[in-house]
């Protein structure tokens, strides 16, 4: 291996590393400032500090720590040896975080992290046998590549980690310096961005922590964590989310930026107390990951025109429904995508803000400062907007300022949860918004569930490829889209029940979610099983006939397959109510079927 490296500038006098950071521009003498009192108070080194604080970045560390000490420095990404890493084995090059680049005539070139680290190097001149040539990488560079060359990620990690010490747990929880307890919480966090997990759990499994990850909305297990591990672990997560450490009786919150290969990310931190310990939550949010338009978030031809439909339209309230996790944002920022933002004022509130989207003005709703979602709605209309996006409409007071917003011509994107389309509808009249509100501001309803795609290369067989870890790749939607008619906007002015709703939405050409699925997996683009999971027991506005099973089609009075009345209908064809005495258009007895008595004589 022939490692692209750089080399120090000899100096007669070696500088300090933050004067060389400063010189370079890496750092501000402010921030250095702050470094170093940071510094006096943990003991830990100098660049690490740095990098903790956010001043600068590991690779800017590592060059001026190789241009202090004289060394060449390597850039990612590295490449171990193939003859070098055996000789140092696994454990030792994990524990000590240096990577075996080459063996050339009795000399081994071993890049680490920290340089000045004269036992690590001693410790691998005695067990290769060889003398030691150091070059300076970041330690984030020499994990990777021993990922790369040896496998396991997280699992490997932790089993190279040390065993059980108990003041090693007690040191770190006081804020000290404890490398393998940081590395520890930065490796779980890489591996849970690695693999796409939305949330990362921390939980209590006998005497060690169990760390499960929820990918593609299954919750899978990653490793367990030592038992001396399980305080500082939990220690590190809420001081990263600015939350007490001395708190363990009470529910916490708190969220910190996590930064990883270039990306930003946005992590949620709950924590709630357990029997024996506490468990936390890590909510991963990818706030650069923000739709584009509505073409990849999985809506048929006929769904996206009518959403597009809609969007033309330019006022209303367009609903996306669904329980947590069903991809309701992502649906409601890929049609912010799709609207004019140069021209348009185009203003979100969220809880959190999960997506960053150019010429949009986003607000963090903070109801402990009083800023809760109606009073922001009542501000933000005050701002001359053109499209408001309210990230959940939670309660009657927001449903109507909503719906009042569409109504004065406003378009409004929110979302709800409800079980299907028309059941958003009954939802708001619930919440005790007027029917007169809800028929003239609604649009119409985008419910939707997520399933997980099949693996290309396995076609979601369950078992791993090596493109996949268990037949899936990634997750896709199944819709139905609900468009407010004239007949519709009627019927719920009227009063109309939810299955009255369902039944004309059905005839206006709303479909159903069982029927979006039906076509997703003729398509090949996932499972039956995994469609039996997401939506085997969720509402479809399926039609079924009580006697054989059958679908019918919507606003029948029978079924076609086997003649059985769905509804009691008078022999003129009439749909008779249950407390009426005669057809309003014969004037029949009201009684069902064909051997209905003759109308009475005037």
């Amino acid at each position: 291996m022939n490692p692209q490296s750089t080399h120090g500038n000899p100096r007669s006098t070696p500088k300090l590393l933050g004067r060389i950071l400063l010189d370079t521009g890496a750092i501000g003498r402010e921030a250095l400032t702050r470094a170093l009192h940071e510094q006096r108070q943990t003991g830990e080194r100098l660049g690490t500090t740095l990098v903790r604080m956010k001043a600068c970045g590991e690779e800017e560390v590592a060059q001026a720590l190789a241009r202090q000490l004289n060394l060449p420095y390597v850039r990612p990404p590295l490449e171990a040896g193939e003859d070098a890493l055996p000789r140092v084995g696994e454990t030792l090059a994990r524990s000590k975080t240096v990577l075996p680049l080459l063996v050339e005539e009795r000399v081994l070139r071993l890049a680490m992290g920290d340089p000045l680290d004269l036992a690590t190097a001693d410790d691998v001149q005695f067990r290769t046998g060889l003398r030691v040539e150091p070059v300076v990488a970041s330690r984030s560079a020499i994990s990777e590549a021993l990922d790369r060359a040896l496998g396991g990620g997280l699992q490997v990690f932790v089993a190279a980690l040390p065993g059980e010490d108990a003041r090693e747990g007690r040191g770190y929880a006081r804020g000290e310096a404890r490398p393998p307890a940081v590395q520890l919480v930065d490796r779980v966090l890489s591996e849970a961005v690695a693999v796409g997990a939305s949330d990362v759990h921390l939980e209590r499994h006998g005497e060690q922590l169990r760390v499960r990850l929820r990918v593609d909305g299954v919750l899978r297990h990653a490793v367990k964590l030592p038992k001396w591990s399980r305080g500082a672990v939990l220690s590190r997560v809420k001081i990263l989310g600015g939350m007490d450490i001395s708190v363990k009786q009470r529910p916490q919150d708190g969220g910190f930026t996590y930064d990883r290969e270039g990306r930003h990310f946005r992590v949620r931190v709950s924590t709630i107390p357990v029997d024996q310990g506490e468990k936390a939550v890590l909510r991963i949010l990818d706030p650069g990951r923000a739709p584009t338009d509505l073409e990849g978030v999985g809506l048929g031809e006929e769904d996206l025109a009518a959403v597009r439909g809609m969007l033309a339209r330019r006022q209303g309230v367009i609903l996306a429904a669904g329980p947590t996790g069903s991809g309701k944002s992502t649906t409601l920022f890929g049609a912010l995508g799709e609207l004019d933002r140069k021209r348009q004022n185009v203003v979100t509130l969220e809880d959190p803000i999960e997506y960053r989207l150019d010429g949009v003005n986003q607000v963090q709703v903070r109801p402990k400062a009083g800023l809760t979602f109606p009073v922001a709605l009542r501000a933000v209309l005050r701002q001359d907007p053109d499209v408001v996006m309210v990230g959940e409409i939670r309660d009657r007071e927001t449903a109507e300022i909503a719906m009042a917003a569409a109504v004065t011509g406003h378009l409004v994107l929110s979302s709800i949860h409800t079980i299907d389309a028309p059941g958003a509808i009954a939802r708001l009249l619930n919440m005790g918004v007027p029917a007169y509100l809800v028929a003239g501001g609604l649009s119409g309803v985008i419910a939707q569930r997520l399933v997980r795609r099949a693996c290309p290369a396995c076609r979601g067989t369950g078992r791993a490829c090596d493109q996949c870890g268990d037949g899936f790749r990634g997750r896709i939607g199944i819709f139905q889209v609900l468009v407010m008619t004239d007949r519709l906007r009627d019927e719920v002015g009227a009063g109309a029940s939810t299955s009255a709703l369902r039944e004309f939405a059905l005839a206006a050409g709303m479909g159903s979610m069982a029927g979006d699925a039906r076509r997703k997996l003729a398509e090949g683009l996932t499972t039956p099983h995994e469609v039996g999971r997401v939506i085997g027991g969720a509402a479809t506005t399926r039609l079924a006939c009580a006697e054989c099973g059958e679908e019918l089609p919507p606003t029948c009075l029978g079924c076609p397959w086997c003649g059985a009345p769905r509804v009691p209908t008078c022999a003129c064809g009439r749909e008779l109510k249950g407390a009426w005495r005669f057809c309003p258009d014969c004037l029949r007895a009201a009684t069902p079927a064909s051997g209905a008595s003759a109308p009475p004589a005037p």
